[in-house]
C-alpha cells in the first residue's frame, strides 16, 4: 500500500514502459512527436500541433478554475484524500522537466462492446429492413443486442451479459440447426 502512495508509476506499468514497443519517451513534443511518427510509420502527429494542446493542457492545469472538464474531474476526485493519496495524480504541467519524460503510448483499438447491432427475432434470424428474416443469416450475443445495449442496458458490467449471450447463442443454433 505504501508503495501505491509513492510518486512513481506501479510496477506492472514501468516494465510496460521499459518493455513495450508502444510506449515512447523523449523530453520535448517535437521529439515525441517525431518518434511517433517513426513508429506509424507515416507522418500523423503534427509536431506544432502536438506542441500547442500540449501548451493548452498545462495553462489548465495550473489554472485556478480550470475550463477543461477532465482537469476539473481530477481536482474534484483529489479531494477524498484515499483517491488524492494513491489513486488521482495531481494535476501538473505536462512540459514541467521535473514531471519526467513525456510519454506516448500507441493504442490498438478495439470493440469492447457493439451494444446491438442486428436486429433479430425470438429465433435468432437477422431481420432485413422490411423486417422479414433474411435466409441462412442468425445473429446472437453481442451483435443481436446482448452486449450492453439489450436486456442489461447500456451500464451492464462486465460479465453480466454473459448469460444473454449464451442463451441467444442456443436460441440461434437450434434454430439454424432447425432451418438446415
Amino acid at each position: 500500500m505504501i508503495s501505491r502512495a509513492l510518486p512513481r508509476a506501479v510496477k506492472p506499468v514501468e516494465q510496460f514502459g521499459r518493455r513495450g514497443a508502444d510506449f515512447l519517451f523523449a523530453d520535448s513534443a517535437r521529439a515525441l512527436a517525431d518518434k511517433m511518427n517513426l513508429l506509424a510509420g507515416r507522418p500523423e502527429v503534427d509536431p506544432p500541433a502536438l506542441e500547442r494542446e500540449l501548451r493548452d493542457h498545462d495553462e489548465q492545469a495550473s489554472a485556478a478554475v480550470p475550463s477543461d472538464p477532465q482537469i476539473a474531474a481530477v481536482r474534484d476526485a483529489r479531494r477524498y484524500i484515499g483517491d488524492r493519496l494513491i489513486r488521482v495524480a495531481r494535476p501538473h504541467r505536462f512540459t514541467d522537466p521535473k514531471t519526467g519524460p513525456l510519454v506516448a503510448i500507441r493504442l490498438w483499438i478495439l470493440t469492447r462492446k457493439t451494444l446491438g447491432g442486428l436486429e433479430t427475432d425470438l429465433d435468432g434470424r437477422v431481420l432485413m429492413s422490411s423486417g422479414a428474416p433474411l435466409r441462412g443469416l442468425y445473429a446472437a450475443g453481442e451483435v443481436s443486442g446482448f452486449g450492453g445495449g439489450g436486456v442489461h442496458g447500456y451500464r451492464a458490467l462486465e460479465g453480466t451479459f454473459l448469460g444473454g449471450c449464451i442463451l441467444s447463442g442456443r436460441v440461434a443454433g437450434r434454430t439454424a440447426a432447425r432451418d438446415a
